[in-house]
């Protein structure tokens, strides 16, 4: 949803949505869905009739077969009709966990294929949170709402049945149980309510509290914990949100227990009118013991059905709203043209041209880059000068705000950006390691991939002697947080699997945004080396801050303040003795031994 105005879906709009993505992904969930409701009902409706029945019997003195056989048959009837409804409701379990998983993974598929700009869109994230808590449990709306909607079919179906049964009944009693029914529903609903308004409050302190847990036992703080004495500080921090947490819990149970109070009287005055109206019709000859108790039990279950149907379509609403935020998500306008729109141009050379011609966007303002194919480009500078900007736009992360971003002559935004996609193989230095085995990290397939290419690839990269020393080699799993017998790689050899990875993707243009700033500079310049060496043919373009690093390119572009200030070779750069020379004789008093070439 979009602020505080109109809501952008409805609860029929969003019921329909779960309805046609279960009919089309998993049909059975309808089926059972409706079957559960059916056997319930008729669970209900036996259970009303058998004991007025069998009153019934021994009032006309019935033959103790036709008693027994009246025995049985509700016996068998409400026995069979249970044990449906329980193989319903267990196996329609798993078909609801199956669609909402189903529906979590279009969502996940839109977050991850989505363009760049919009996953840095504050509404976008937000809302994104928003659907995934929604999915992320069987008592969530995307689950859930299941369970409400054969409640509602349930109790509709239980309240046509007892209408029918109690229509001839006195319009007093009838009244008064639809009066009493109402009024429990609104005390329930205001209940129902504070606490919808006030659940943020209490999720917020469990999560302060789970947060604090967490942290106590996360591994890659023991240290600090201990180090710095922090145990009691993490105890009296529990220990606050804690008290908190109850006190909050506590207020909330006062309110629903003075609505359990309110419903217990409402109770006693409709049974008070119900059995006085039954008493005066049995008294008078009326109705006899088993219409009396018939009629009694059918009062009761009729306030049920209709309490429950009030109850079901509040609900259905509260999680209709829980939904939009998957709907908003899924029909969420997409930025770039991620489908359609004119194919890339294959070159069998690999010689692509990207060009920044007359480009605004942040802090850069009319800018104007070649970079030729096959050429090795250095962008250096400071922290903060725009060089990941720069870099995001000619991989076509960001559209600029004005000028044009080509590839051989033509703007980008023409093309499918995924297959632009396709021509840039890129390491950043907030690069991933999924939790999977080794090969599939290179590959970034954990299902399908060329062994023979991976093995190359790594041997390039100079990390297959690492490899093989491993028991499960190739098969290794990263990723301790998910495999218990991962390993956990250095952080070169983590470098050296990236470069592994760019290799396997074979793609004509290579980018490498600052992926070493965590290492040394003799290591960073040892994997920059490996890099051009394993690059050759190809467009590379090298980022760092470190300017001794990236002396090997073909250009290297000083960016400084939101502009190129400088270009040229490393040679060049340094005869002119401006800003880049500056910085690399400022940078050279301390790695006066890291370089060697």
């Amino acid at each position: 949803m979009k602020g505080k105005g109109k809501r952008k879906y409805t609860t029929v709009g969003n019921t329909l949505f779960m309805l046609q993505n279960a009919a089309k992904r998993v049909p059975v969930v309808i089926v059972l869905t409706v079957l559960q409701a059916v056997f319930a009902v008729a669970v209900s409706v036996l259970e009303l009739y058998v004991a007025p029945y069998i009153l019934k019997s021994l009032e006309v003195h019935s033959a103790l077969s036709e008693l027994l056989g009246t025995i049985l048959f509700f016996t068998i009837g409400i026995t069979t009709a249970s044990a449906l409804a329980a193989y319903v409701d267990k196996n329609l379990l798993f078909g609801r966990i199956q669609l909402r998983l189903e529906i979590m993974n279009m969502v996940r598929d839109k977050a991850a294929t989505c363009s760049y700009p919009l996953r840095e869109k504050k509404e976008f994230s937000s809302l994104l949170a928003k659907a995934t808590e929604v999915l992320s449990d069987n008592g969530r709306a995307s689950e859930a709402i299941w369970n409400t909607l054969a409640e509602l079919l349930q109790n509709v179906t239980g309240f046509v049945i007892y209408f029918v049964l109690l229509k001839n009944m006195d319009a007093v009693v009838l009244g008064v149980t639809v009066l009493t029914a109402a009024l429990g529903y609104l005390m329930n609903y205001r209940i129902n309510r504070w606490d919808y308004r006030h659940r943020r409050e209490g999720e917020e302190l469990a999560s302060k509290i789970l947060y604090i847990q967490d942290r106590a036992l996360d591994r890659y703080l023991a240290k600090d914990i201990r180090i710095f004495g922090m145990q009691e500080w993490l105890r009296g921090l529990y220990g606050k949100y804690m008290r908190l947490y109850q006190a909050f819990y506590g207020k909330r149970e006062m309110r629903y227990f003075a609505a359990d109070l309110t419903d217990l009287a409402l109770t006693v005055l409709r049974n008070a009118v119900a059995y006085g109206y039954l008493l005066h019709m049995a008294l008078g000859g009326r109705i006899g013991a088993a219409e009396f108790l018939l009629y009694f039990t059918a009062v009761g279950g009729f306030t049920k059905w209709l309490t429950g149907i009030m109850e079901n379509v509040t609900m259905l609403y509260r999680q209709g709203m829980e939904l939009d935020s998957v709907r908003e998500v899924l029909d969420y306008q997409e930025l770039f043209r991620m489908e359609g729109g004119e194919p890339v141009e294959t070159d069998e050379n690999g010689g692509y041209t990207i060009v920044l011609q007359d480009v605004s966007f942040r802090m850069f303002s009319h800018l104007n880059l070649t970079v030729h194919a096959g050429e090795k480009l250095a962008v250096v500078g400071l922290n903060g000068a725009g060089k990941t900007t720069l870099v995001k736009l000619i991989c076509g992360f960001y559209d600029p705000d004005e000028g044009e971003v080509l590839l051989n002559g033509k703007n980008i935004k023409t093309f499918n950006r995924r297959e632009y996609y396709k021509l840039i193989a890129g390491v950043f230095q907030n690069f991933s390691v999924i939790p999977a085995s080794i090969a599939a990290n290179v590959a970034q397939d954990a299902a399908d991939y060329d062994m023979d290419r991976v093995s190359a690839c790594i041997d390039r990269a100079g990390l297959k002697k690492k490899i093989e020393t491993l028991p499960r080699q190739y098969d290794t799993l990263l990723g301790r947080d998910v495999h218990e017998d991962a390993v956990e790689l250095s952080g070169g050899e983590l470098q050296r699997l990236m470069l592994a990875r760019l290799l396997y993707k074979d793609s004509p243009i290579m980018v490498l945004d600052e992926p070493t700033a965590a290492l040394d500079p003799i290591a960073e310049n040892d994997i920059y080396q490996r890099y051009h060496e394993l690059t050759r043919g190809k467009s590379a373009i090298f980022v760092s801050h470190r300017l001794a690093s990236t002396r090997f390119c073909d250009r290297i572009l000083l960016v400084e303040n939101g502009k190129i200030a400088e270009e040229g070779t490393h040679d060049a750069l340094l005869q002119k003795g401006k800003r880049y020379a500056e910085l690399f004789a400022l940078q050279s008093k301390y790695y006066q031994t890291e370089v060697h070439f």
